[in-house]
């Protein structure tokens, strides 16, 4: 059970102020207020991975800078050792703070909608300035119109550059605005096909808070992409973008090995260090190699409640990989089988990397889906950058699952197509018939993108081959398959029963590290009778039973039936 004296994992929680005053673990990012304060430019874009922290930040920022901040809610963290700092800027600017994140329209008119209504939201945060007695009518006119949430394309794209300039009457301060995830409408309206009308309104609304705005101290945006001037940020006078790729900034988003390990300790979960860096580690940054803190998080909360827990794809859950699927269904127009083996092995390929592209771009060529893995956090980059050319990486466990899983998912696409080959090999197996089923496994190992063994443990690779075989044998539609099935003295890899002629197959796969897969087939029939696997089959009625041990390494494979 969790120590109820600890405090609590912030899991989902972007609200600064919540986890400050509610109990609630926080790893401080607080100097990021300081070097923003040192290095700011007019407009300041920050792109980073999803779950990396990017709404947390901007919303402490938010809470730092906002006339009439809680400044107890700081004591303690780094930010409050600044006393000159605070004393000249915590509490001292009106803020305007929107998220684009929830604009998700199906169409461009649903998606408008949502988007004014964020943009209400916040006009309704700021439903004081009606009580300023300075205000002339126009000026509660201009801001009765954002509090409507049926307002125009005009109003809308004129309404931050309106809330700002209102703000500024009322307080006598220039205006600080916070613009988070600038780029989720562009990403959903490239999916639904309106793309070119987002592109203008998010573009128009640009301009006029960004560019035209005298009320304007200074903005900062958070996104995933670095999406081209061209595209969205027309006109404006060299905006200050801050990518992954860039070294100031660069512990601000993630967690950094230290942090990670403050957290265990404080958890007394330190034991499980091993797992969280394999599975969640990698990532770099700049110069700073960094962890996911929503995988952290998460898994730490898993084992707070269940300490022989086990790490899972939390990355996955939160988002869709459309991306990585993409990849690898390039392979043989400008990638190659062994670009990708070579990612998934844990090593590296050097390619050229855009970091400024449009959503139109993205699949235009391989060379940008390069890109967009680097940016989205799907690859990361080891050493340092030799102009735009980066050494590119998997960072973990977790993301190499994610590939993985893909080149399975297309395994399977594709073998199904192949119905004479997968024939050959199921009637091969049921007659006992090893040389000919060894003969189609390699022609299928062959096709398809190997996982070599430089990266995971053995159990890792085995479970590659043992996907492999279950693909081919799911052809099959009126066998029985039974993946990791509990028999005998433990569970078998593949049973199969073929119950109308009360045949049953057992399959037990390993990975020859030697490359010797005859000593691998052997090792594999003899765990088949030490543990029994044949009981389960001949309780189901199973009067035929087939031994086979199956051995591979790397693109070859060997199967062999038990005498």
């Amino acid at each position: 059970m969790a120590d109820t004296r600890k405090k609590k994992l912030p899991i989902g929680l972007e609200s600064f102020c919540d986890i400050r005053t509610q109990g609630f673990y926080y790893v401080d990012k607080t100097n990021f207020i300081k070097e923003l304060l040192y290095n700011w430019g007019k407009v300041n874009l920050f792109t980073r991975p999803r779950r990396f922290g990017k709404s947390l930040n901007m919303n402490m920022l938010r809470r730092f800078f906002e006339i009439g901040c809680r400044k107890e809610i700081f004591e303690g963290l780094k930010i409050c050792e600044e006393t000159e700092l605070c004393e000249e800027y915590m509490g001292k600017f009106p803020v305007v703070s929107i998220s684009l994140k929830g604009i998700n329209g199906y169409s461009y008119e649903m998606a408008f909608e949502m988007a004014a209504m964020a943009l209400n939201e916040e006009a309704r945060r700021h439903q004081y300035l009606l009580g300023n007695p300075t205000f002339t009518p126009e000026d509660r006119d201009t801001f009765s119109r954002l509090l409507k949430p049926d307002m125009t394309e005009a109003t809308f794209c004129g309404g931050l550059r309106n809330l700002s300039e209102l703000l500024q009457k009322y307080y006598d301060s220039k205006v600080i605005i916070l613009i988070d995830e600038y780029d989720v409408p562009l990403a959903k309206a490239f999916d639904n096909g309106y793309y070119d009308r987002m592109v203008q309104l998010i573009r128009n609304m640009f301009e006029q808070t960004l560019k035209t705005n005298e009320s304007l101290q200074f903005a900062v945006l958070t996104g995933c992409l670095r999406i081209s001037k061209e595209s969205i940020f027309t006109g404006l006078n060299n905006p200050k973008i801050l990518t992954i790729a860039d070294v100031r900034f660069d512990e601000y988003f993630g967690f950094t090995d230290e942090e990670v390990k403050e957290l265990l300790q404080y958890y007394e979960l330190s034991d499980a260090y091993g797992r969280i860096k394999e599975w969640y580690d990698g990532y770099r940054f700049g110069n700073v190699e960094v962890y996911c803190p929503w995988d952290v998080i998460n898994y730490c909360d898993l084992l707070r409640a269940d300490p022989e827990a086990q790490p899972q794809d939390y990355w996955s859950n939160s988002s869709g990989n459309e991306i990585v699927k993409q990849f690898i269904q390039r392979v043989g127009a400008g990638t190659t089988k062994h670009e990708i083996e070579k990612l998934v092995a844990g090593e590296t390929v050097t390619k050229e990397i855009r970091q400024e592209l449009t959503y139109k771009e993205l699949y235009n060529s391989i060379d940008n889906i390069w890109s967009v893995l680097f940016t989205t956090g799907y690859l990361t980059q080891r050493g340092k950058p030799r102009g735009d050319e980066f050494d590119l990486v998997i960072p973990n466990m977790e993301i190499r699952k994610i590939f993985t899983r893909q080149i399975m998912e297309l395994f399977k696409e594709n073998v199904q197509k192949d119905g004479e080959a997968l024939e050959a090999f199921c009637g091969a197996l049921k007659v006992g018939d090893a040389d000919g089923a060894t003969e189609k496994l390699t022609e299928y190992l062959k096709k398809t993108i190997s996982i070599r063994d430089t990266f995971g443990r053995k159990a890792l690779r085995e479970n590659f081959y043992h996907g492999i075989l279950l693909g081919i044998l799911g052809y099959k539609g009126m066998w029985d398959v039974f993946s990791n099935r509990e028999t005998g003295d433990g569970y078998g890899d593949i049973l199969v029963e073929i119950e109308d002629e009360e045949i049953g197959i057992i399959i037990e796969v390993k990975y020859a590290d030697d490359g010797n897969l005859e000593d691998g087939c052997k090792k594999a029939l003899a765990q088949i009778e030490r543990r029994h696997y044949e009981e389960q089959l001949r309780e189901d009625g199973m009067t035929t039973i087939l031994k086979y041990g199956v051995a591979c390494f790397k693109k070859r494979g060997r199967i062999e039936l038990a005498k």
